[in-house]
């Protein structure tokens, strides 16, 4: 290990252990309605995310601001304001990324979820799998989409920009 770079060494538990969302919440202000079925994806998603996620704010760590980091997502004329804090609860930063560019991802995502819902209660097997695979095709799609929008603001994974769009597709039902 000797021979390389110091950024290419593995982190050390401590640190790699900062640079992660501990708690995440919702403006639920934006949140107009949602059904149990909504309900339960935004459980699963918030939990799935505070158990494994890579989340380093670039500008904000450069500033010191340390994690691990408190996540506010809310919807403002058409953007998405991530406001980011420490556990303390003092606000490092808030990014602000437009939301153009996702309108149609979101809404296909919410076409194909509600195939799925309606499919899971009365739909074959094969017909539920066909759906589920359109349904993770876009879901993907719009995560990679995200992480392009997040480039050079945050640095994270896949797995955590699936989970934080869908939390994005939460603050945008309209019911």
């Amino acid at each position: 290990m000797a021979d390389l770079p110091r950024d290419s060494l593995p982190l050390s538990p401590a640190v790699a252990g900062a640079y992660r969302i501990a708690q995440v919440t919702l403006d639920e202000a934006t949140i107009l309605w949602r059904n149990a079925d909504v309900e339960q994806e935004r459980r699963v998603a918030i939990y799935d995310l505070i158990e494994e996620n890579t989340f380093k704010p670039v500008r904000a760590v450069e500033r010191g601001g340390a994690g691990p980091y408190h996540l506010h997502l809310s919807v403002t004329d058409g953007r998405l304001a991530m406001d980011i804090s420490d556990t303390a609860g003092a606000l490092l930063e808030t990014l602000v990324i437009g939301m153009a560019r996702f309108r149609r991802p979101i809404r296909e995502y919410f076409a194909i979820c509600d195939s799925y819902y309606q499919a899971i209660r009365k739909a074959t097997p094969s017909e539920i799998e066909t759906i589920d695979m359109a349904r993770r095709g876009i879901h993907n799609g719009a995560a990679e989409l995200l992480l392009e929008r997040l480039e050079g603001k945050v640095e994270t994974d896949f797995a955590t920009a699936r989970r934080l769009f869908t939390l994005i597709c939460v603050l945008h039902i309209k019911g």
